[in-house]
């Protein structure tokens, strides 16, 4: 029996679009809704958020997909909400509880504990995570019931504040290296207290140098006609913002695009987003080394025409 729904054509977008997204949904979920959404060919995520957590998550569409690495590399910054007292099998509320506590520590003791996380750490990668071991994600040995031995891993602590307090809940701010593991910051951080907690509630707010107060919720999406989701969508260089801007001439744009090294009297950068003349021409990123302008990511020459044209096909 043939399908009566008609099949709705997907096509090609290049762009960014910044997702808040709710709880209860994978990453990949949220992405694949949105994609339905505004039925795009190409697509993928910057990041892993866990069901458990909501906030920003950065979708990336066509072109942008080129450049989600940046941003999978960057800095995060969260809200973390603590269940004091109480630590479980997954460090997290989804987990069953192992050891419960008395919650009693004076403020010196949490200024000094939340010092101690503070800067260069190592943590030991939770069992309940996507981290594989011999080709094997390590969530799906723990729901076997076992368990392997896993190496700390360094990361950083850029900031790690407390933002309030009420019995034995806690929220924190974190913002931290890439590959930190919040609810192991949650568990190290309620041993410190003599206490034990566990991971509640988590929040992302930021991505490298995007933040979650522009972004559009699954909610809003849904309400908006095709027009309106178009227009949530950003330039793929949305991904290099914290990076500077070279602008070149269209003969030595076409050039960059060719793949060849052209002189620049730029300043030395590791990264940088090169632009042709016109101010939609995004050209991909490069590199500056020696008075040197050298490609690195770049866009098709039909990635380009589609953001020159200032509209994406319907």
């Amino acid at each position: 029996m043939m399908d009566p729904r008609p099949r709705i054509p997907k096509r090609a977008l290049h762009g960014v679009l910044l997702l808040d997204k709710p709880l209860g949904l994978s990453s990949n979920d949220a992405l694949q809704k949105v994609r339905r959404l505004l039925r795009a060919e190409k697509a993928g995520h910057t990041g892993t958020l866990d069901p458990l957590a909501t906030g920003l998550l950065p979708l990336c569409f066509g072109a942008a997909t080129k450049f989600s690495q940046l941003n999978l590399d960057a800095d995060k910054a969260y809200v973390a909400t603590l269940k004091l007292g109480e630590t479980t099998t997954t460090a997290d509320r989804e987990g069953e509880v192992m050891l419960r506590r008395e919650v009693n520590f004076d403020d010196a003791r949490l200024q000094a504990s939340l010092q101690s996380l503070r800067g260069d750490i190592d943590q030991v990668p939770p069992m309940h995570s996507a981290l594989k071991v011999a080709g094997q994600a390590l969530y799906e040995l723990a729901r076997k019931g076992k368990e392997v031995e896993r190496a700390a891993r360094r990361v950083t602590i850029h900031s790690l504040e407390l933002l309030s307090r009420d019995g034995d809940s806690m929220q924190i701010a974190v913002r931290c290296s890439k590959g930190t593991y919040i609810r192991t910051l949650a568990e190290d951080l309620g041993e410190r207290l003599g206490c034990g907690a566990h991971l509640s509630a988590l929040r992302r707010t930021a991505s490298g140098p995007l933040q979650l107060e522009h972004a559009v919720t699954l909610e809003q999406l849904q309400t908006m006609d095709d027009a309106q989701r178009l227009a949530q969508l950003q330039s793929p260089d949305l991904l290099l913002a914290d990076c500077p801007l070279i602008r070149l001439d269209g003969e030595e744009a076409g050039k960059l695009l060719a793949g060849m090294r052209r002189r620049t009297g730029a300043a030395p950068a590791a990264r940088v987003r090169a632009f042709g003349p016109e101010p939609r021409a995004f050209l991909g990123s490069a590199r500056v080394v020696g008075g040197e302008l050298i490609p690195e990511r770049l866009l098709s020459p039909v990635e380009l025409q589609t953001l020159l044209a200032g509209a994406l096909p319907l």
